[in-house]
């Protein structure tokens, strides 16, 4: 595998709004595309950099994908849309060549102790260490994300059909010389839920998501985000994919996905 690239590289310095995606974030259809994994989680940085505030988190983000995604040089803006002690929204936006391509919208919470009335998690995942990892891309896909995440299937695979679990772990940081935080890898990972558990056939069907919606109820550890994922594809050339998100521990939330769904 050749080597790998951070999928951003800042123009601006850590703290600027200007980064340059480079060709890890590219999906496997189109080499000057990105896949909406990276930048969203571009987005969800935004966010966690935008007046933080301790004992508060992240609990849910949704991307609307608004058009193609081009690599190269983007622009990512963060501000607080709705302040509050407990509870905020916060708004986010990147721009490419002066167009917005993503818009995104977080509540941001005030955490507080539940530890004995804790209930509701799915089932965990077998852990990561024993799953082996195999090849990351389908035939004919091209280079870029796919190669960027080390991807290790408990069942099914790209070119599978119906639902699948999957492990995936970043091979390169979100932003160059930083460390990806935990809801970061998650975006990363989870934009996938639709080709992990698609029901349909890659090669004759296309089912691309217009948005992402990420939902949390606790902080993720670790480097690997796990998925369970499966679609629900309707008679109109609409569907829903879902994706239960895992760490090595357990359940720590889910990601849904609207899908268009059409012949190739």
């Amino acid at each position: 595998m050749p080597d790998l690239e951070p999928f951003y590289r800042p123009l601006d310095g850590p703290d600027g709004e200007r980064f340059h995606a480079t060709s890890s974030t590219t999906g496997p259809w189109f080499a000057d595309a990105q896949h909406g994994g990276p930048p969203s989680a571009l987005l969800i940085r935004a966010f966690e950099r935008c007046e933080p505030r301790p004992g508060t988190q992240l609990a849910r983000v949704t991307v609307e994908v608004l058009g193609r995604i081009p690599a190269g040089d983007v622009e990512v803006r963060a501000a607080v849309e709705r302040p509050g002690r407990a509870i905020e929204m916060l708004s986010a936006e990147m721009t490419a060549g002066g167009r917005p391509v993503l818009k995104a919208r977080a509540w941001r919470l005030a955490v507080g102790d539940t530890g004995a009335v804790e209930s509701g998690a799915e089932p965990p995942l077998p852990t990561p260490d024993a799953v082996p990892t195999l090849p990351g891309r389908a035939d004919g896909w091209l280079p870029g994300y796919v190669d960027a995440v080390e991807w290790r299937w408990v069942s099914s695979g790209w070119a599978l059909q119906g639902p699948g679990e999957v492990w995936g772990r970043l091979r390169v940081p979100l932003v160059e010389g930083e460390e990806s935080s935990p809801l970061q890898r998650v975006a990363v990972v989870g934009d996938s839920s639709n080709g992990i558990g698609s029901p349909l056939d890659m090669r004759r069907w296309l089912y691309v998501n217009t948005e992402l919606t990420i939902h949390v109820h606790r902080t993720p550890v670790g480097g690997w985000t796990g998925v369970r994922a499966s679609s629900v594809i309707g008679p109109t050339g609409l569907g829903t994919a879902t994706g239960m998100i895992f760490d090595a521990t357990g359940h720590v939330g889910r990601t849904t996905q609207n899908l268009v769904v059409r012949p190739r």
